[in-house]
């Protein structure tokens, strides 16, 4: 379902640029970001928490949230799905809640704050009527929760005194930010990039990744997918600063996209080979082609961001078709490496 919602997603973001698509997603164009968020990375995030929590109540966050993403294909009743986003969400906040109470910490704590972003910007859409209401607090959902998982591998280097307080602090301003938008869009908007930059400079200077991209191997890569996502986080921010995230601002798509993609979906191609192992049971086994689906999303989505302005709707369509083929190209680079995962299981099998 969480699948499905990724396809159907890119399509109708597609579809949003005048590209001909099929009708099953261009009628979904409207609904791009919540498909995104809520049915593809809200059953991914919630699935990854459900197996770390190992209880049956859990599993109900990624059944819902890919149960929303079926209801808004089938035609159902807006209201129906979500409801269901709103469940998928508020069982994400009580198992990240349980994660905490097992081990209070930093990254825990935070962990919930990001749960409850998309609890409270699912809400804030079904309040206001307008889904651009909700998505600073999506957008707060995946960069929180992606920080909060950053975080707790600090613990692996030497402690720094001033590390924590600045990360709540920015972690705040961000969440205040989100509060703000509600009420006074443009002001609200501008703390929420502010927040975003100072939690970018954050991870760029004390996430360990920094120390891994002189390692080797799978740990280079995951070291260089997340770097390069700080920047583009970095970008989005500063493109937010200036106005960026404003629904009519011509920068809206490269803002907004700078961070869904050149930061969020990093941080999927860089976690992919260790998360899905873990969520699947099936060996992702490293190998130097992963790269080129990191090179050709990086590539795009720089064409992209370049015609976010003035008469560059061509550069945007041809940053966006070749973003797609990106995000496909990784899918089948992940397949293509699980299959040769098995066969050298195999092997090793009959030795």
């Amino acid at each position: 379902m969480g699948m499905l919602g990724l396809l159907v997603g890119v399509l109708a973001g597609m579809a949003r640029l005048a590209f001909d698509v099929p009708q099953f997603a261009s009628v979904q164009a409207a609904w791009h970001a919540a498909l995104m968020v809520c049915a593809f990375f809200g059953t991914v995030i919630s699935l990854e928490r459900a197996v770390a929590l190992a209880r049956g109540w859990a599993y109900l966050a990624p059944a819902s949230a890919g149960a929303g993403g079926l209801a808004l294909l089938s035609g159902l009743p807006l209201s129906v799905a979500q409801a269901m986003f709103v469940a998928a969400a508020a069982v994400l906040v009580l198992g990240s809640v349980k994660v905490m109470q097992r081990q209070f910490a930093l990254f825990t704590a935070t962990l919930c704050v990001g749960a409850s972003c998309w609890l409270l910007g699912t809400l804030a859409w079904i309040v206001d009527g307008a889904i651009q209401t909700a998505v600073p607090w999506w957008l707060a959902f995946l960069v929180i929760t992606i920080a909060g998982e950053r975080l707790e591998l600090t613990r692996f280097l030497p402690v720094r005194a001033a590390s924590a307080p600045l990360f709540m602090l920015v972690t705040g301003v961000v969440v205040a930010g989100a509060v703000t938008s509600l009420w006074w869009v443009q002001s609200g908007l501008m703390i929420f990039s502010a927040g975003l930059l100072a939690l970018a400079m954050w991870l760029l200077r004390y996430d360990i990744a920094r120390h891994n991209a002189r390692q080797k191997g799978l740990t280079r890569y995951i070291a260089l997918c997340l770097l390069s996502g700080y920047v583009w986080l970095s970008i989005g921010a500063v493109i937010g600063l200036n106005g960026g995230f404003v629904l009519s601002h011509p920068w809206r798509d490269a803002g907004l996209h700078a961070i869904a993609l050149g930061f969020v979906f990093a941080m999927v191609f860089g976690h992919a080979p260790i998360i899905f192992p873990a969520i699947s049971r099936v060996r992702i086994p490293y190998h130097p082609v992963f790269y080129l689906p990191l090179l050709m999303l990086h590539i795009s989505l720089a064409v992209r961001v370049l015609g976010g302005g003035g008469d560059g709707a061509g550069l945007r369509q041809l940053g966006a078709l070749t973003n797609a083929v990106a995000l496909l190209l990784f899918i089948v680079t992940m397949v293509a490496s699980i299959v040769r995962g098995r066969d050298q299981g195999k092997g090793q099998g009959r030795k």
